[in-house]
């Protein structure tokens, strides 16, 4: 493969992918839904996130681990735990990462 095809078909993909997003939201944008449609298309990004969250705090690397032997469980209550006294995410972020250190480093 030559670099040229290469760069062609990252253009392309890019082209299609913009293409196929840009449509529902240019249609979307101009419609008024109804509420009910609105509350449910509310809870896709926190659904997508949570998913691609809790794949990785539960098997970092693709494997399981046991709790003692997991620092992204073991960080991801505390973490858990700020975010829903405090509601910051930020702080809850800034947590977590320290949390995460501290865990790491004990397990070794």
């Amino acid at each position: 493969m030559t670099d040229g095809y290469i760069w062609a078909v990252v253009i392309g993909m890019a082209v299609a992918n913009f293409a196929v997003r840009i449509v529902p939201v240019a249609v979307l944008s101009r419609l008024r839904l109804p509420r009910p449609v609105e509350r449910w298309l509310s809870y896709i990004p926190v659904s997508v996130m949570a998913a691609l969250v809790v794949g990785e705090v539960l098997r970092p690397g693709g494997d399981w681990r046991s709790l003692a032997d997991n620092p992204y469980l073991l960080a991801a209550i505390p973490t858990a735990l700020i975010y829903h006294r405090w509601r910051s995410f930020l702080g809850a972020t800034v947590a977590g990462v320290l949390f995460f250190l501290a865990f790491r480093a004990l397990l070794g």
